[in-house]
């Protein structure tokens, strides 16, 4: 019987620079995915590459004094060491300077214009270089790039553009129709109520301001803007032909079933990418799944900030397996995910070194010293040892769970949730005790190869994860991979078979003091450019007048506080007062209400089923990046209402001062979600 396909890609790495731990993940976590569906029997393709094109790395080139391709072989080199380093299993990896990717991209772009999709226009606006990217005025945050928050720069410009407003409605009935279609549900809302509903402007689609791209083989003094260009990597990469003159692996392949993204990317794979794709007449890929991001507790990762870490560092000093276990346990399903050094030690500490590593390194330990390493199955069975196989013979199940709604943090804890079993298990049974008694032995027989069946079971789920951890573990206990359709049977491991002499230590204990002064060595504070240092003494300029603007804040609030008619207005009862519902909340997303200057509409999360949409007049004193993760107070039972087109079911408290700044409330101890206020 044939296997079942399955295709997987990454957004492909913008080829500008080394990428650090934050772009890693990704890859690793597609890397997860591809290789438990492999190893749940489907036929798989993973591709991944680099986005190699746009004016960004034109001139980076020029700061180099290469040439664009010089510069981007280099890199782009650079990123594929990395994702081979991390032990990734992809089985393409495309670039969009590759030949035959090219050429499809100008079918593609001819193909849309002879059928009217794309027409010749003029483009007035603002332009963001790093995120090659036009906006209006009422899309910028201060006058600043809402993505990055970089400066932009006045554009006008001939240019092609690609009629999106034609296919809103038929893109919208195609998300009714498949609510898996764009995950996790928050990320679905954000481009439903931010974007789509509020209606669709066409997009541009070349450029005539730089040279480094894809011509437009019909007018060449215009390059394909980089969306339509990176974006085709999907099915170029598999043989996609305009011609119909399709390879066999798009014919296998396409749809593709996973598109793994970054959220900060999530527009122009869930609104450009299908409206392309349907005015080719291609069918859509079946989910594109927007995962968070990986930040320091400083926010997101800068160069400037000098917070970067970048994974062959981390590799260096932890080891491959250690790195991916981090960055996939410790990535939420939905929120951002924490990173530091220290953080990464106190890891590696107590879940690989103290339950993993301390588990195998026990139960082979104990096999040598009292059996000379020969593991038999004498099957004296006992109560207890019902619990430990229920507990592993279940794991499998909740694993597949987990994955089947990409949870992987998820089915890495219930994977190290059997382990810590065979902790207690060693606990409860008492082996050494055992040992002590000659009458026991058949019992400690038993209660040894209860042990090493578990482990060898875990370690086989272990694999996607942990790839040489896992064969690491099996060689030690002289054991094969159990298939999937192995997993729900208890005692396949040979009675008699003997595990190695001389246990290797898989993670060892990590003093964080010596590891932070390894880091110091390789990650000294970052070099200052002539424009960071200018916007350092800018900023330090702008520090100095806030503090002349707060005192004058602060006296004209006292003298507002002064006035007893301030504090004596409008007296409410304490009923009147208990019809507010209350609550503590944790804003899960953020997006800028579009076509407003003031509005930003949260995703707030009170408990763990209960998550709100609320809007706020905040945008001139919070980003949409900062309000993500803050816990808020917010009144939950007001009536739900329309702002700017978008429905609010609450409000968010915020103290204002007399220069109208805003801050938001929130809680001196960190309350969960769903506290309530009174």
């Amino acid at each position: 019987m044939a296997k079942k396909p399955y295709y997987i890609t990454t957004a492909i790495a913008y080829a500008s620079g080394k990428p650090h731990i934050g772009n890693t993940y990704e890859i690793v976590l597609a890397d997860s995915i591809a290789r438990y569906k492999r190893f749940a029997g489907y036929d798989v393709r993973f591709q991944t590459g680099t986005d190699e094109h746009g004016q960004k790395i034109e001139n980076k080139a020029f700061e180099n004094m290469q040439t664009p391709k010089e510069f981007v072989d280099e890199i782009s080199g650079e990123i594929k060491n990395i994702w081979d380093l991390m032990n990734t299993s992809y089985d393409k990896f495309i670039r969009t300077t590759d030949a035959d990717h090219e050429r499809q991209v100008q079918k593609i772009f001819k193909k849309l214009y002879d059928q009217g999709d794309i027409y010749k226009g003029e483009y007035v606006g603002k332009y963001c270089t790093p995120c090659e990217s036009f906006f209006t005025d009422s899309q910028l945050v201060d006058g600043k790039c809402p993505d990055c928050g970089r400066p932009v720069q006045e554009a006008k410009e001939e240019a092609y553009f690609f009629k999106l407003s034609k296919y809103q409605d038929r893109l919208m009935k195609h998300i009714e129709q498949n609510p898996d279609f764009i995950q996790p549900e928050s990320r679905k809302n954000e481009m439903i109520n931010n974007f789509i509903k509020p209606g669709l402007q066409d997009l541009c689609v070349s450029r005539t301001s730089f040279k480094w791209g894809i011509p437009v083989d019909f007018d060449d003094k215009h390059i394909i803007y980089v969306w339509i260009d990176a974006l085709s990597n999907y099915i170029t990469g598999l043989g996609y032909d305009v011609d119909g003159n399709n390879d066999e692996l798009y014919k296998k392949y396409w749809p593709a079933d996973l598109h793994l993204i970054g959220k900060d990317i999530l527009r122009f794979h869930t609104i450009y990418w299908p409206i392309m794709l349907m005015a080719l007449g291609v069918p859509l890929p079946k989910q594109i799944f927007g995962h968070p991001w990986l930040i320091q507790n400083d926010g997101k990762m800068s160069k400037s900030k000098g917070n970067v870490m970048y994974a062959d560092d981390m590799v260096r000093l932890f080891g491959v397996d250690a790195v991916r276990f981090f960055v996939l346990h410790e990535m939420p399903f939905e929120n951002d995910g924490i990173i530091s050094w220290e953080l990464v030690v106190e890891r590696i500490n107590s879940e690989l070194a103290n339950t993993l590593g301390n588990l195998v390194n026990r139960t082979i330990s104990m096999s040598n010293k009292y059996f000379g390493g020969v593991v038999t199955n004498t099957g004296v069975i006992e109560e207890v040892d019902e619990d430990l196989k229920n507990v592993v013979l279940n794991c499998r199940i909740k694993v597949a769970e987990c994955m089947d709604k990409l949870k992987v943090a998820d089915a890495i804890s219930e994977i190290f949730t059997l382990f810590k079993r065979c902790n207690k298990y060693i606990d409860e049974t008492m082996p050494w005790a055992l040992a002590k008694d000659e009458t026991k032995q058949d019992r400690l027989n038993t209660v040894l190869y209860n042990l090493v069946e578990s482990i060898v079971i875990g370690a086989s789920l272990l694999e996607p994860y942990m790839p040489d951890t896992s064969v690491k573990i099996l060689n030690q206990l002289n054991a094969a991979k159990r298939k999937v359709t192995e997993l729900g049977r208890f005692g396949l491991y040979p009675s008699g078979n003997k595990v190695t002499e001389t246990p290797e230590i898989l993670f060892a204990r990590l003093d964080v003091k010596e590891v932070m002064a390894e880091v110091a060595k390789f990650a000294p504070p970052v070099e200052e450019t002539i424009y960071e240092k200018a916007k350092k003494q800018k900023e330090e300029k702008e520090n100095s007048e806030e503090k002349k603007k707060m005192k004058q804040a602060e006296a004209k609030v006292a003298a507002l506080n002064n006035d007893p008619s301030v504090l004596n207005k409008q007296q409410i009862t304490i009923e009147e007062f208990e019809k507010m519902q209350l609550m503590i909340g944790e804003i899960i997303a953020c997006e800028e209400v579009q076509n407003s200057r003031k509005l930003l509409c949260s995703q707030v999360k009170f408990g763990e089923n209960n998550v709100k949409q609320i809007v706020s007049g905040i945008k001139g004193s919070y980003s949409p990046e900062e309000m993500v993760g803050k816990r808020v107070v917010a009144i939950v039972n007001l009536k739900p209402c329309k702002l700017a087109g978008v429905v609010s079911e609450g409000m968010l408290l915020c103290a204002e001062d007399a220069e109208g700044n805003l801050s938001l409330l929130t809680t001196e101890k960190n309350l969960p979600g769903g506290s309530f206020i009174s």
